[in-house]
């Protein structure tokens, strides 16, 4: 499906093991091109595809609650979507996290009046100017516009009461990022982890902003404790999945971290780890290695 293309090419943009953006053009291309599209998660509840993050929309009584905005281009054709769906426009959006591909949409909201949410080191991120070590390249992100920013963030966890559930935001430090929430909602038993989990390749560790292998096997880890065997997960970028999908996927991040940590502990370099292929059984269902590796490596180095 051409969304879900688009978007492992834009995970690609932020490290993630996917088809290069080149390949399907460029990226303002791709914003012109691409419609967005919507799942159904349950009553009142998307999932939006588009260029950029995959997004959840919950559409009710109270109002339109996104989670995640994708970039300022596609604001008016995912509006015009909730409006097919039964919606007005985006009274609150929360974002999973602070990159680009699932925040810029903050540009076009923001000053449109939509209530920003997000964990209070993403607001901080958000403040100043950044770079994104990409690996193969480099993606410098500037601070926001004070109208862009979120005016409500929180430091562990906190509650809505939207649209007839409860729906839970949570943090457990520092994974993806250092601004990774996951959104539960409690109603329909749907989380959406940003992209502390990815189904479109292997995950993307922002290592140089304080992302973390460890971080991220624990952030799903806890959510997989806080969630059951019926619950819908909705990943940063790809298909939606289930409980067993989040299952495996720490299985091989934990797999394929005792691998590191035994070659960096026997000296290996990351060039030699590279050979070593400690991904090798799992490279077919997730692309191809070399960022995540990269990453991963950075990461665990710097945490020892």
């Amino acid at each position: 499906m051409i969304q879900v293309r688009i978007a492992a090419a834009l995970g690609a943009a932020v490290g993630l093991a996917a088809p290069a953006l080149a390949q399907l053009g460029n990226l303002d291309e791709a914003l012109r091109a691409t419609p967005i599209t919507s799942e159904p998660l349950g009553d009142g509840l998307h999932v939006l595809f588009g260029v950029g993050g995959a997004m959840i929309v919950s559409i009710g009584e109270q109002g339109v609650l996104a989670v995640d905005d994708q970039f300022p281009q596609m604001a008016p054709k995912y509006q015009e979507k909730i409006r097919e769906l039964g919606g007005g426009g985006i009274d609150f959006v929360i974002n999973t996290h602070w990159h680009f591909d699932h925040a810029d949409g903050n540009m076009a909201l923001g000053p449109e009046g939509t209530w920003i949410v997000a964990h209070e080191n993403s607001r901080r991120m958000l403040m100043q100017d950044n770079v994104i070590n990409l690996v193969t390249s480099q993606r410098d992100q500037p601070a926001y516009p004070a109208a862009a920013l979120p005016v409500i963030t929180f430091a562990d966890g906190m509650m809505f009461h939207f649209n007839g559930e409860p729906v839970e935001l949570l943090h457990f430090g520092p994974a993806h990022t250092t601004g990774d929430t996951a959104v539960i909602f409690r109603g329909h038993n749907v989380v959406h982890m940003g992209d502390v989990f990815n189904t479109a390749g292997y995950p993307f560790i922002d290592a140089d902003n304080g992302g973390s292998l460890d971080g991220v096997i624990e952030f799903c880890t806890q959510v997989l404790e806080r969630i059951d065997e019926r619950t819908t997960v909705v990943p940063g970028h790809g298909p939606v999945a289930t409980y067993a999908d989040l299952e495996a996927y720490v299985a091989m991040l934990s797999t394929v971290r005792d691998r590191l940590s035994a070659l960096i502990d026997d000296g290996a370099s990351l060039e030699q780890i590279v050979a070593a292929r400690p991904t090798e059984e799992f490279d077919e269902a997730h692309g191809n290695p070399a960022s995540f590796l990269d990453r991963a490596y950075t990461s665990l180095v710097r945490d020892r």
